[in-house]
């Protein structure tokens, strides 16, 4: 088995658990602060990788267009960040986390536009079932309370799937000359500073210090177990490709819903069941 499908795999696993914890997190944390904050723990989780496995010398070595795309990279990750946590915050976890991992249709057409990875029958029928997989997780079900801010979730996990994608792009390209912790550590700087951007422009940086220390916890840990993915996608997403490392990546689902049910007591209907079967199937479908 080759190394970057195990590395996928722990940024399946890391990145499962982080939607749980990140949910216990915002009760009555502001999202974007949330976001924030679990940004700062990954900063350091990051650069503590690039110094253990020691390319920080590389910075230096690093060429203008590598910078422009590890940016852009950076950036689309803080969009997509600030608006998954949003949706987190005001939807259910088994609704929000199947619409986020819809990136991956998404991630298929950009690696063919930019990319120049092939597009086959199966790569199209796996897509096609993802599409209406996650249909059938995020319909309302019967006798179900509508959510405090109506569909604004939907739109924020839409949003935050598009962003995703946009990551995965750039990230492939800025990555291509840099060694892949440190290219991460660098777009970390990035999501930072935008992300306290927003919580300054919001005006609610005040509201750091009132953050209880339970969720506060929660908002770190989510933002170590986010470091642990990051390394694990970015290593695999430099030795393998990147049609085969985000499908894999987005079967994190499995760990969200598996953990929701424990923490949150969220349970599927038979029809968003069927609707992980189809979504997991057409992933499982994409490495072939």
């Amino acid at each position: 088995m080759s190394a970057w499908i195990l590395f996928a795999a722990g940024s399946a696993l890391f990145a499962g658990v982080t939607s749980i914890f990140a949910k216990c997190g915002i009760k009555n944390t502001d999202s974007n602060v949330a976001t924030a904050i679990r940004t700062a723990v990954v900063l350091v989780f990051a650069w503590a990788m690039v110094f253990i496995v020691g390319s920080q010398h590389d910075v230096k070595s690093i060429d203008s267009k590598t910078w422009f795309f590890l940016i852009l990279s950076g950036l689309a990750t803080g969009a997509s960040w600030l608006c998954y946590f949003r949706a987190l915050q005001i939807g259910n976890v088994n609704k929000v986390v199947p619409v986020d991992k819809s990136s991956t249709a998404l991630t298929i057409v950009l690696a063919l536009i930019f990319l120049g990875e092939g597009v086959t029958f199966l790569k199209i029928l796996a897509t096609v079932s993802i599409g209406v997989g996650t249909l059938m997780m995020i319909q309302k079900k019967e006798g179900e309370i509508e959510e405090p801010e109506g569909k604004m979730w939907l739109l924020y996990a839409a949003l935050s799937a598009v962003f995703a994608s946009l990551t995965a792009i750039f990230g492939k390209i800025g990555i291509s000359g840099v060694e892949s912790n440190l290219g991460t550590a660098i777009r970390t700087i990035v999501v930072l500073a935008m992300a306290w951007l927003v919580v300054f422009v919001t005006k609610k940086q005040h509201t750091v210090r009132d953050t209880e220390k339970r969720e506060f916890g929660f908002i770190c840990l989510s933002g170590i177990t986010t470091g642990a993915s990051w390394l694990c996608f970015y290593k695999a997403l430099k030795d393998g490709p990147a049609s085969a490392v985000v499908p894999i990546d987005k079967l994190s689902i499995l760990v969200t819903i598996a953990f929701s049910y424990i923490a949150f007591k969220e349970k599927l209907t038979a029809k968003a069941a069927i609707g992980l079967v189809l979504i997991v199937a057409g992933t499982l479908a994409l490495l072939f």
